[in-house]
Order: C-alpha cells, then sequence, then structure tokens
C-alpha cells in the first residue's frame, strides 16, 4: 500500500512527465533542453533529477508514458461490439488527429532517433499485444476469429496515425475503404452481415 508520500511523489513524477511531452510537442524535440524544460513545468532542475536519471531517461518515461494514455483514450472509444463499429472506424482517425497529432509527431521523432529507437520497438511491441488482445474480446461478438480482426486493428491505427502525421486526406480513405471491404467480407464469411447488424441497431 502507497503511503501519501509515495502517491505525492507519483503524482509529481507523473505532472513531470505529462508537462515536458507537452513542452516538447509545442516547441520541438531538438534544441529543447532542460532550461526550457523546467521553465514550462514550473519547477528547478533538482526536482527533475529526484525522479529521472538524466535527460535521456526523462524523454524515455514520459514517452511511454503520455503515448500509452493516448492507447488507453483509443481503446476506450473503441466499441466492444456491433454497435457504433462502422461510425467508429469513420470518425476515428479525425479525433485522433485532431486531439494527439502532436503528439504522434513526436513520438516518432523520438522512437526514430536512434538512440531511442529500442524504446519504440518495445512500446509497439507492447501495443501490437494490447490491440490483440482487444481483438480477443471482440472475436466472440462478432463472430471473426481474433488473428482476423487483429491484423484489422493494426490497420485503422496505422491509418489514424499516418492521418495524423501528414493530412493525408486520399491516403487515409484508401487505407478505411480496404478496411470496411474487409470487414465485410469476414462477417459474411462467419456468417454475420452489415444488414444483420443494421437490424439490431
Amino acid at each position: 500500500m502507497r503511503t501519501a508520500n509515495e502517491e505525492k511523489r507519483r503524482a509529481k513524477k507523473t505532472a513531470i512527465m505529462e508537462k515536458s511531452f507537452e513542452c516538447y510537442a509545442d516547441h520541438g524535440f531538438y534544441g529543447t533542453g532542460m532550461n526550457a524544460l523546467t521553465k514550462y513545468c514550473g519547477c528547478n532542475i533538482a526536482i527533475f533529477y529526484r525522479h529521472f536519471e538524466n535527460l535521456d531517461d526523462l524523454i524515455i518515461q514520459s514517452t511511454a508514458h503520455c503515448m500509452g494514455k493516448v492507447e488507453e483514450e483509443f481503446l476506450a472509444k473503441a466499441p466492444t461490439d456491433f454497435e457504433g463499429l462502422w461510425k467508429f472506424i469513420d470518425e476515428i482517425p479525425y479525433w485522433m488527429a485532431e486531439k494527439h497529432g502532436k503528439k504522434y509527431r513526436l513520438m516518432y521523432q523520438i522512437y526514430t532517433h536512434p538512440k531511442y529507437r529500442e524504446y519504440g520497438q518495445k512500446f509497439f511491441d507492447g501495443a501490437a499485444e494490447r490491440y490483440t488482445e482487444y481483438a480477443k474480446s471482440l472475436e466472440g461478438k462478432l463472430g471473426i476469429p481474433y488473428e482476423k480482426l487483429t491484423p484489422l486493428i493494426f490497420i485503422l491505427v496505422q491509418a489514424c496515425v499516418h492521418y495524423a502525421l501528414f493530412d493525408n486526406e486520399p491516403y487515409l480513405k484508401a487505407q478505411i475503404d480496404v478496411l470496411k471491404e474487409s470487414l465485410a467480407m469476414f462477417m459474411e464469411k462467419y456468417g454475420r452481415s452489415k444488414d444483420a447488424e443494421q437490424k439490431e441497431e
């Protein structure tokens, strides 16, 4: 059981991670040093070093934490059955781009940097596991094997990320159209159709 001091320390560390990531997203990853971060977060350097070994440690932990929260928001909005499924597919890329576009752009700057690439690989490996678990939770409700659903979820996530990065409408439309066609074919193959789903709503 955490003590009050431990909870306070944890809350302070979380606040620093989130404000630092926001600072990088607003002002750019390159050229934003510790002085700019401390000013943005409203604390001194000594407080940073109570929670992080160095600037690299802050970057690694804050990126994993903040992008983990983005992923949680995505999964919280994702449907757990047929209700709202097609609407979700149509709307989620725009919602993600509007709300988290800067975070995605920053994440790719960090995770493609040679210093942090291994941490990016770990993050995406973990994300793949979580999306697979989500697909498994849908299997019984949609009647489609999770092995078929998981790649479709990956396509949707990639479409959202790419649109957030580049605002490329034709590219997004192409991915979403293929995703919908694939999903419709799987529904038909495994005994469900879009018409049947619409009658239930």
